[in-house]
């Protein structure tokens, strides 16, 4: 019985399953994706920046990945007619650490204790 259930993708995993040519078709189209923006990437940003760019992926992967999509959004629309230089690229950091900075409030509250007797 669990030979059959096992044939048909039914049972212990609990939903639909890729079959493994779904999986590797996914995962080449992932990289094939990856390849043409990074090629992209080449072509738009300078070698210096691209230095400056994995050096802040490999703190905060998120934002080079942002940055990453900024410049290459700017690039499409035209907006970039030369390489970014690292200059430019710093520039555009604090345009969006400025953009995106968090505002934090801190509140203290203190407990009254119930033996405490402020009389």
């Amino acid at each position: 019985m669990q030979e059959l259930m096992a044939q048909h993708g039914v049972g212990g995993s609990g939903g639909q399953q890729q079959n493994p040519e779904q999986h590797k078709a996914n995962e080449d189209a992932k990289r094939e994706a990856e390849e043409r923006r990074q090629m992209m990437l080449s072509q738009i940003v300078s070698g210096e920046a691209r230095e400056r760019i994995a050096r802040i992926a490999l703190v905060k992967p998120e934002k080079a990945r942002g940055v990453e999509d900024v410049i290459l959004r700017a690039a499409q629309m035209g907006q970039i007619v030369e390489k970014v230089s690292e200059e430019r690229l710093i520039s555009l950091l604090e345009q969006i650490n400025n953009q995106t900075t968090k505002q934090t409030k801190v509140t203290i509250q203190r407990r009254r204790s119930v033996l405490e007797d402020d009389d």
